[in-house]
């Protein structure tokens, strides 16, 4: 594989797992509306049972982290997750609607800059194959 296509390769798996991580962060922004939504109607099991839905995500967020493939990033994210997850379970046990929207805070946040990666990564694996038919 020449230079040119072990770079196509790597921004298309960038594109494909940037867009998983937004989806991942935008089903735990959703799970996180609906707890609120629940906690407002005083269904506190049901809060429960959707802040866990969006700690698995927030796990699962933790769990894939690549730290050799950018070990201070990863070490940022990690301790970024560890306080989402924490913070989520406060909110749970204190019933606070307010914790729980710090938490949709930070990960629209991270949702956002995903986003911004993926779009770059798909500008650059347009402008590649735009230069391969070019050339």
């Amino acid at each position: 594989m020449d230079a040119a296509e072990a770079y196509k390769t790597q921004t298309i798996t960038t594109q494909q797992r940037g867009k998983l991580i937004v989806m991942l962060y935008e089903g735990a922004v959703k799970f996180l509306t609906v707890a609120k939504e629940k906690l407002a109607e005083g269904d506190f099991a049901l809060k429960g049972v959707y802040i866990g839905k969006a700690q698995d995500i927030v796990a699962e967020l933790n769990n894939c982290l690549d730290p050799e493939a950018a070990p201070e990033m990863a070490s940022d994210l990690r301790t970024l997750y560890n306080f989402i997850y924490r913070h989520l379970n406060e909110a749970n046990i204190e019933r606070s609607a307010e914790k729980v929207d710090e938490c949709i805070e930070i990960l629209n946040e991270l949702r956002e800059a995903w986003e911004q990666v993926v779009e770059s990564a798909e500008a650059a694996s347009s402008d590649q194959a735009a230069g391969h038919f070019v050339a």
